[in-house]
């Protein structure tokens, strides 16, 4: 099994608040057998993952990260609900770009939303920062991708921008968040609820976009772990 499934057996249990020994006592296993399938150290037999899956009511699917919903089901991309969705808001010739959008533009609006709630500007300053940052990199190298274009567009220079200034711009903001989050959780003591239920219920439909963001990058930064362990 893969270690979606770990993973996701580990984060259930979290989530529903309840220890290793109280869960494997209901599944009719040992703590330390519940530990090593938490953990990758074994895996399951199929009557484990059905108890499992029983348990905490999720599909088979969704225990074994095959697909982000709960349920079981899955969403096409034509289904995902758009956050900015306009009648004259279509990006023609590509249903990747359009379905990259639609992710990117949802899962946004979910934290900024949540960014809002903190009522800390600061958190909100820094993260439209980062994100602005990040937009800015993939524009200009796109723009300066076939060496015609005049740069002088920009007003930062070319020799900054490839000696990576607006890359320490993001690692600068990205600082600056982490700091204001810690400042709002020092003066509130808590945050808006994030857990599965919460995002669910507060953004249906949004919500789906950003586990698929989380999922896709996971998988992504996963793999080149594992690319770069296998050249050593």
């Amino acid at each position: 099994m893969s270690s979606d499934f770990s993973r996701c057996l580990s984060l259930l249990r979290q989530e529903k608040g309840v220890s290793q020994r109280a869960v494997a006592k209901e599944l009719g296993i040992s703590q330390a057998l519940l530990s090593h399938y938490e953990n990758g150290v074994r895996e399951p037999g199929l009557a484990f993952v059905i108890k499992a899956c029983n348990y905490y009511n999720v599909s088979a699917d969704f225990l074994l990260g095959r697909t982000l919903s709960r349920d079981g089901t899955t969403i096409a991309a034509e289904e995902l609900y758009d956050y900015s969705a306009e009648k004259d808001n279509v990006l023609h010739g590509s249903i990747l770009a359009t379905l990259n959008k639609k992710l990117l533009v949802n899962s946004t609006g979910v934290l900024f939303d949540l960014l809002g709630k903190t009522g800390k500007k600061e958190a909100i300053n820094a993260a439209a920062d980062f994100l602005g940052t990040a937009i800015y990199k993939m524009f200009r190298h796109l723009y300066r991708a076939d060496g015609t274009q005049n740069e002088d567009f920009f007003s930062v220079s070319a020799r900054e921008f490839t000696a990576g200034v607006p890359t320490a711009d993001m690692i600068c903001a990205e600082s600056d968040y982490v700091q204001a989050l810690a400042d709002c959780v020092k003066d509130k003591g808590t945050l808006p609820p994030m857990n599965n239920d919460a995002l669910s219920q507060n953004y249906p439909g949004l919500y789906q976009s950003l586990l698929q963001i989380i999922h896709n990058t996971g998988e992504r930064i996963n793999r080149r772990v594992e690319a770069r362990r296998q050249e050593r």
